[in-house]
């Protein structure tokens, strides 16, 4: 079977188990979905769902972030785990767009990579969901499915990220990620995935192994 014929099998079959698939973290702009998602690296969504509501309820934009104590945010942000990095790459991060970006989350790949803590999975988020510029977010589980499934042979995920485009229709760039995410949570776990209940398992190179 073709790659391209097979992840859009798994994408039709992964869409009828998890039709509401989608972001899980609450933000309303950019800046603050870029700090949610530098708070949810090692991070449950739940976790930071909950820091975050009590965190922009006091501060919304990236001068406020800016003009913040590193101590002070430290202490906000302390449940999500790597406080101090999570704290330090916020704040030097909104004074970077106060400063160069004229206090707006710069909507270009390149200037988001510039800011500090921001990776190619965070960059893509931001841009899928705060600017409609479609990308492909390579998280763990995107990793390990991918690879289950198959459709890549490597852990790197900026090599993941570029192989995915080029079999994954563009059009759902964006919702392929939250599918693998929400297929991962709930079957092709790290340990012990339940492949005999797994929808797409006739279509999984390791399964196929299992038996």
């Amino acid at each position: 079977m073709k790659p391209e014929t097979k992840v859009k099998k798994i994408i039709s079959a992964l869409e009828k188990e998890f039709p509401d698939a989608r972001i899980r973290l609450n933000h309303s702009s950019p800046f603050e979905l870029l700090v949610a998602t530098i708070l949810s690296a090692q991070c449950t969504d739940e976790r930071v769902n909950i820091v975050t509501k009590a965190l922009f309820s006091k501060y919304k934009t990236s001068r406020d972030f800016a003009n913040l104590k590193t101590q002070e945010l430290e202490k906000m942000i302390f449940s999500t785990g790597y406080y101090k990095s999570k704290a330090r790459h916020i704040i030097e991060s909104a004074k970077i767009i106060e400063e160069r970006f004229n206090g707006q989350v710069p909507s270009e790949l390149e200037s988001l990579l510039e800011l500090p803590g921001v990776g190619r999975k965070t960059a893509n988020v931001i841009l899928s969901h705060s600017f409609n510029k479609p990308g492909i977010v390579v998280d763990t589980h995107v990793i390990r499915i991918t690879n289950r499934l198959g459709l890549v042979k490597t852990k790197n995920p900026q090599k993941i990220e570029f192989q995915l485009m080029e079999i994954v229709p563009k059009d759902k760039w964006v919702v392929f990620t939250h599918l693998l995410i929400a297929h991962g949570r709930k079957y092709c776990t790290s340990r012990s995935p339940k492949c005999d209940l797994c929808p797409i398992n006739s279509l999984c190179d390791y399964n196929q192994k299992l038996l």
